[in-house]
């Protein structure tokens, strides 16, 4: 399997996240923590994407800052995830998977969190756009 492949296989599992999300959102009683959760895994998994694209070793992360650093290595361009709050999503991660925590972010988390993932996205299909990977 080329990058290209690899790549392309980060980004779909990226899309699949946002639109478990976003589909989620819209049902009577959203499960808001499964959607902050996707939420969450869009952006990580789209930053990984650049990352693998540009040939990067990252570890076995899920915290979005330390991606965006790695990705800011890069491209300095991406300091701009700070202010699209992408690094807030971290938690989501781990901290509301498990019921030790027992926290349900409320509906305007949840749909703050998937527009942050809408935003990420968006970057860096632009980067990835400008560098020739989409043809």
């Amino acid at each position: 399997m080329g990058i290209e492949e690899i790549v392309l296989n980060w980004i779909r599992k990226a899309e699949s996240d946002l639109k478990t999300a976003k589909d989620e959102i819209l049902t009577e009683n959203p499960a808001t923590d499964t959607i902050c959760f996707h939420s969450q895994q869009c952006v990580e998994k789209y930053l990984k994407a650049f990352l693998i694209y540009h040939k990067r070793r990252f570890g076995k992360t899920h915290n979005i800052a330390e991606l965006i650093k790695l990705c800011k290595e890069i491209d300095g361009d991406f300091e701009k995830l700070y202010e699209m709050k992408a690094d807030t999503l971290t938690p989501y991660a781990t901290e509301i998977r498990y019921p030790d925590e027992f926290y349900f972010p409320s509906v305007k988390e949840a749909k703050e969190a998937i527009e942050i993932a809408e935003k990420v996205r968006d970057f860096v299909i632009e980067k990835l756009k400008k560098e020739g990977f989409f043809k």
